[in-house]
């Protein structure tokens, strides 16, 4: 058998979408070269707005055997794990923190794997020399962001000076509801009413929704779509990281895993919901409305995709980061983890032990959440 070898590529379109493709399970559209490319070629994961792409490919002869997304970031923002303050405080002590490395989707906060691997391949060998790609060059770390469990796990066995950082999202798991009454009937009759409530009052607005799916998202529902997006980032005095060009790519190469959640008002859409789909899980991703309207929010971009979920036999529903109002709606605390290499050891010691006090605080901030969670005992 051939030597694994490792190669940097600085543009997706590098690589074969069907070769890359072949690595990537039905589950995480994510990582598949259409969406990755959508990112580079509309100019949002570029080296202009600093997204340095540096993929990284693993090949036996001719035959591609492994991908990683991998970026030199000259900046912070889009990434959701926050390092700021670490950046900050090495700039201050006469360090350079930027570039760093970082393997992750840009400006998604959606865990799911971010290395792939063919079946013959050895993870703990790959993994090793991976890693080469960080260390020998000048970058003052590399970032594994919102990672799977496993994946995490065979890291810290092939790396194990990585550090590990703590955060939580929110996440609905369908335990064999059958439909949306079978969810509520597992909530608490409080949670029940202010959930049927809530719904009916988007439809006392004179609102009603309507999910389209694939080829059914024509050019003027996504332009729609995206001046609503546009308005979410608006109301906070700056623009979207992606633009309608992305978007556009995506209804073009990847119909399949859209679906458009439309409120209408006497026919005209007036606010959309913008989520990905895998074989296993809907991720809900991006919003936005023409309208002020009570619980519209909670309409849209949780209750139709608990619906959705439940009526295309889903299990899982990622509704993207933050928000501690999705407890009250069923959405569970989920943990995760990101790993980090830093360079400078004495950058590294300051940054184990801001972790190691953060994790503290992650772990009573789970436990207070799931004890919040409105299921009934029974």
């Amino acid at each position: 058998m051939s030597e694994l070898v490792m190669c940097e590529v600085s543009a997706i379109e590098a690589v074969s979408a069907v070769r890359w493709n072949a690595l990537v399970d039905d589950d995480h559209p994510f990582l598949r070269h259409e969406f990755l490319h959508a990112l580079e070629a509309s100019g949002a994961a570029s080296p202009d707005t600093g997204w340095v792409p540096r993929h990284l490919t693993l090949w036996r002869g001719e035959a591609l055997v492994g991908i990683m997304p991998h970026y030199h970031k000259h900046h912070s923002y889009g990434e959701y794990v926050f390092d700021w303050g670490w950046a900050d405080a090495w700039e201050r002590a006469g360090g350079n923190y930027y570039p760093k490395g970082l393997s992750a989707i840009p400006f998604t906060p959606a865990p799911g794997p971010r290395l792939a691997l063919a079946a013959d391949v050895d993870p703990l060998a790959a993994r090793r020399l991976l890693a080469r790609s960080w260390e020998e060059r000048d970058l003052s770390s590399w970032h594994l962001l919102f990672a799977e469990p496993a994946e995490v796990a065979a890291w810290r066995e092939a790396r194990p000076e990585l550090l590990a950082r703590h955060g939580v999202q929110f996440q609905w798991r369908d335990r064999g509801y059958g439909d949306f009454e079978g969810f509520l009937a597992a909530l608490t009759a409080k949670r029940r009413k202010a959930i049927r409530r809530e719904r009916r009052l988007v439809a006392d607005q004179g609102l009603t929704l309507h999910r389209l799916e694939g080829e059914a998202i024509d050019e003027a529902a996504m332009a729609h779509f995206f001046r609503c997006y546009e308005i979410t980032y608006l109301e906070r005095g700056r623009h979207g990281y992606l633009d309608l060009d992305f978007f556009e790519r995506l209804r073009r190469t990847l119909p399949e895993v859209l679906l458009l959640i439309q409120a209408r008002r006497e026919g005209r859409p007036v606010a959309a919901a913008l989520c990905l789909q895998g074989a296993r899980t809907l991720y809900g991703r991006y919003w936005g409305s023409e309208v002020e309207a009570d619980c519209l929010h909670f309409e849209a971009c949780y209750y139709q995709g608990i619906e959705h979920c439940l009526e295309r036999g889903l299990t899982l529903f990622d509704p993207g980061t933050q928000g501690e109002h999705k407890l009250a709606r069923g959405f569970a605390p989920q943990r995760l983890t990101s790993l980090h290499h830093i360079a400078d050891a004495r950058l590294r010691d300051a940054v184990a032990r801001f972790c190691a006090e953060e994790a503290a605080h992650v772990d009573g901030y789970c436990r207070a959440a799931e004890a919040a969670l409105p299921y009934r005992s029974d």
